[in-house]
This record gives C-alpha cells, structure tokens and sequence, in this order.
C-alpha cells in the first residue's frame, strides 16, 4: 500500500535537481501513493531570501502540479505552517531536500507537539548535472549578461 508524502519547496527555476527531488519522493510514496508538494508564497521566498521569485506563485504551482510524479501542488499557508499541513494531509512521510536544514528542526518539533508518526527523509543532492539548484542557474545567467 502506498504512502501519502509531503515535499516542499520554492521551485522558482524548475531544474533537474527538481526533477531528481520529486521523482525520489514519489518512489518513497509508491506507484499507489501520492505526493503532494507545498510550494513556497511568493512571500514565503521574500522574507526568507530578501527577493522576489521569478515566476508567481501560482503559476510555480501550476508547473509543479503538471510534473510527471506530482499528484497534487498546492501553496504553502500565509504564514508558513508546517503544522497546519500535517493537521489537514496527515502524511505518512515528510521529504526534506539537501538544502532545507532551515526547516527540519521546524518540522520535528510540530511531528513532537501533534504527536503523530511521520517519518522523515532526507533527499541527498543530483549530483549528475553542472545545474543542480537555482543559485546555479542565477549564476550561470550572471555570467552570460557579463559575457555580453
């Protein structure tokens, strides 16, 4: 039987780190399971990272959703609550990427306070490509604007 998984992220530049990520939570779901991926307020990016996305938050949902292992994308809660996702889906598993250490620590503490049994995995890095994150990409374009 499969799992109900929760991954989340900003997906403002959709890379095959992206790829990487989600296909792996989907394989923790299974082929009967679904994963469902909470996608950042533009908010969210905002005060977390001091800019703006890219591409709207609406539209980064869309093109979430419209990827092959995604079941269903919604968008994360003004303000962010990783609590209030646990309470209304009520995963069996909680994905993490490599570079979301920020919001462990914030995820157990809410599994401790609801006392409910959810696993947590951790996805390590796609390591088979010279763009693996959005910082890469960002960069890459710095470069090329410089080149000009």
């Amino acid at each position: 039987m499969g799992k109900k998984v929760i991954a989340s992220g900003v997906f403002d530049i959709i890379h095959m780190g992206h790829v990487y990520f989600l296909r792996k939570a989907k394989e923790i779901a299974g082929y009967d399971g679904e994963l469902i991926v909470v996608v950042a307020r533009d908010s969210t990016v905002k005060a977390k990272s001091g800019r703006s996305p890219v591409i709207p938050e609406e539209e980064r949902r869309t093109i979430v959703e419209e990827l092959k292992p995604v079941d269903r994308a919604i968008l994360g809660y003004e303000p962010p609550s990783i609590r209030r996702v646990i309470e209304e889906y009520r995963p069996d598993v909680i994905v993490l990427g490599y570079d979301q250490d920020e919001i462990e620590e914030e995820v157990r503490k809410a599994i401790a306070d609801l006392n409910v049994k959810i696993e947590l995995i951790r996805i390590d890095k796609f390591k088979h490509s010279s763009v693996s994150s959005s910082t890469d990409i960002r960069g890459k374009l710095e470069l090329y604007r410089g080149d000009k």
